[in-house]
């Protein structure tokens, strides 16, 4: 690996490395890190971490979607997929006919499901931790 690959390399991997070495043990982390307009859609892209010591086989949330107003726009079920333990993960979702710029709140409003073996029971809710790094606020 050339001296500059691994110096982007580095530059890439160093925040993801620092959240998901922040104090996780025991719980899930569900960030809401990019919006981003695609063609009459908004898509969504979370950066989750599992710090639980067992990896989640699956974990699908419902979400409410709120338009800037503050009113209800939708329910959806984000489907997270496996996610291994200790371990950050990108998971996208495209949300037809919304615009980026009209999503106000995103409420996680339960887990639909939560699977794998060795969980404890509630480690997809329970001390679930949220954050953003968007404009659009995450509740839970």
């Amino acid at each position: 690996m050339t001296p500059l690959r691994a110096a982007l390399l580095g530059a890439f991997l160093t925040p993801l490395a620092a959240f998901a070495e922040t104090s996780l043990d025991g719980q899930l982390s569900i960030e809401l890190n990019a919006t981003q307009a695609v063609e009459n859609s908004c898509k969504l892209s979370f950066l989750v971490v599992n710090g639980h010591d067992a990896a989640v086989d699956k974990a699908v949330y419902e979400a409410v979607l709120f338009d800037t107003e503050g009113q209800v726009n939708r329910l959806m079920l984000f489907d997270f997929g496996k996610l291994p333990a200790k371990r950050p993960r990108v998971r996208q979702f495209v949300v037809p006919q919304l615009a980026c710029d009209g999503l106000g709140q995103v409420l996680v409003n339960g887990v639909t499901q939560c699977t794998g073996e060795s969980l404890p029971e509630g480690a997809c809710l329970d001390k679930l931790k949220l954050g953003t790094r968007t404009d659009v606020e995450v509740l839970g």
